[in-house]
């Protein structure tokens, strides 16, 4: 199956359910055609991070399910697979053939060997002024020890958590790993991969190892060469400043809109329209949008996209206006991997308004782009503060698991009910084409218009919409087909 126009639904393997086979049955028993697609978190055997942290990507976890369980999946609904290009888990077979063997491992290149990596760069490498560059994730020096049987040790770098140790994506025996896994994927099912962490996968001398130019684009290119003649897309992820989404998806690839979660929110906060008209205006068409993902709400995408002041403000109105939310969920106390992100669900983050939530998705419908629905926001979820606790992981704030029985009972919420009936609607009319137009306009401080047509010019879905009062009306063609949640409007 290609990848359609229709609404992604981002899901773990058992958030809907206990497994892979329950997650199928929720779709097509409870949620129908509002999704079109599926992102399916990391369902491969790992070793941390939820699934992010992968020891084998040939199997996929006994306690999800098998490959067939997957395929099934995608016979119905277009897949994206995650592909962890930054790391892999020191349960790999790579790290731990590496750790045995050391110089004689054939994996011996497959990592970044830190004093190795320096020792090129001359004597007395890396200073302090060289840690101090690194676009890092952690206040140190971001490298791991490791021990060999031989009793030596070295340094590898090491980015995120402590299972993920990154792979040198220039090494030959990486390119290697990479296609093979790569095909793989393909031959599952997947018809796009999703390129996690991608922006840290080049580390080069002199260079803070974010996003580093011109060789990030030769790794990206690699990748496009190994699965265009599959007809598999690549969706790199990257949460950083709009302008480098922006230059990726000048080269022809999707991308991400990471900057319309706390642009909707700051104008549902403040009740005014005129930076959400801005970016929409400035957004692509061939991305996916988010509201919300299995990370936190991310701040720095929405950098110049809204000002510094305006990020502060929506920042600290999340936490007065948001249902449970409070600053320390997103600090260290409880493991948060990225000071930039804030730990909610976007339903609590709106206070658990379903007026207001419902707006925030109608927003999303209406972005340039095809809407991604991570799971807890298709069920219009709320904070889940005794995972939370029990976990004291700030991220499972986001990450409910959801029994089978709970969807049932979910679904019939009208909040929800009325989300499923604009994603059905949104999916099969022609008006949304990726090859269509959009046209935003802001006939007062608190409204905004928006019109997508498609490239004949025969179908027009209109939006009027007040964000300080929360109502909205939706025409199709002319007719009133939606509107505000009280409202009983027309079925769709």
């Amino acid at each position: 199956m290609e990848i359609q126009n229709k609404a992604m639904l981002i899901t773990y393997a058992d958030s809907l359910g206990k497994n892979l086979k329950d997650v199928r049955k929720v779709l097509k028993e409870d949620i129908g055609d509002a999704i079109g697609g599926v992102h399916l978190l990391p369902f491969f055997p790992s070793t941390g991070d939820r699934g992010f942290a992968p020891s084998d990507y040939t199997r996929v976890d006994s306690a999800f399910g098998d490959w067939s369980d997957v395929e099934a999946l995608g016979e119905e609904y277009y897949l994206m697979f995650d592909f962890m290009i930054n790391h892999i888990s020191r349960e790999s077979v790579m790290y731990q053939d590496f750790k045995k063997n050391h110089d004689e491992s054939k994996y011996k290149d497959f990592f970044i060997r830190w004093e190795k990596f320096w020792a090129k760069a001359g004597e007395n490498r890396p200073t302090q002024a060289d840690v101090d560059l690194i676009y890092k994730r952690k206040d140190k020096a971001p490298t791991q020890e490791i021990t060999f049987d031989d009793g030596t040790t070295e340094n590898l770098w090491n980015t995120f958590g402590d299972e993920q140790i990154d792979i040198d994506v220039n090494s030959a025996i990486a390119k290697e790993f990479i296609k093979t896994t790569l095909e793989d994927m393909v031959k599952h099912g997947a018809n796009l991969i999703r390129l996690d962490a991608f922006a840290y996968a080049v580390k080069k001398v002199d260079t803070n190892d974010f996003f580093v130019e011109p060789e990030i684009w030769d790794t990206l290119n690699e990748v496009r060469e190994i699965l265009t003649p599959l007809k598999a897309e690549i969706l790199p992820e990257i949460h950083e400043h709009y302008s480098i989404p922006k230059k990726i998806n000048d080269h022809g690839y999707f991308t991400y809109d990471f900057a319309l979660p706390m642009t909707t929110l700051y104008t549902l906060y403040s009740g005014k329209t005129n930076q959400l008209a801005k970016w929409l205006k400035m957004s692509p068409m061939k991305q996916f949008t988010t509201l919300d993902t299995h990370d936190g709400i991310g701040v720095v995408d929405a950098r110049d996209v809204l000002t510094d002041e305006e990020i502060d403000y929506a920042s600290e109105e999340l936490y007065k206006v948001g249902a449970n939310v409070k600053k320390t969920y997103s600090s260290a106390s409880y493991n948060n991997l990225d000071i930039y992100q804030i730990n909610s669900t976007y339903y609590s983050a709106l206070g658990n308004d379903d007026t207001a939530y419902l707006l925030s998705r109608v927003f999303q419908v209406f972005a340039p782009g095809i809407p991604q629905i991570y799971y807890v926001g298709l069920l219009a979820g709320e904070n889940d503060i005794e995972l939370l606790e029990s976990s004291k992981e700030g991220r499972n704030i986001n990450r409910h698991y959801y029994s089978v029985d709970e969807v049932k009972e979910e679904v019939k919420r009208p909040v929800v009910a009325k989300l499923l009936k604009l994603l059905s609607w949104r999916n099969n009319f022609a008006a949304f084409d990726l090859d269509g137009s959009i046209d935003v306009e802001t006939p007062s401080d608190t409204t905004i218009k928006i019109t997508r047509t498609d490239k004949s010019g025969e179908n027009v879905a209109v939006l009027v919409a007040n964000a300080a009062d929360k109502t909205f009306t939706i025409t199709a063609n002319g007719e009133e087909i939606l509107a505000n949640l009280e409202a009983d409007k027309q079925q769709l």
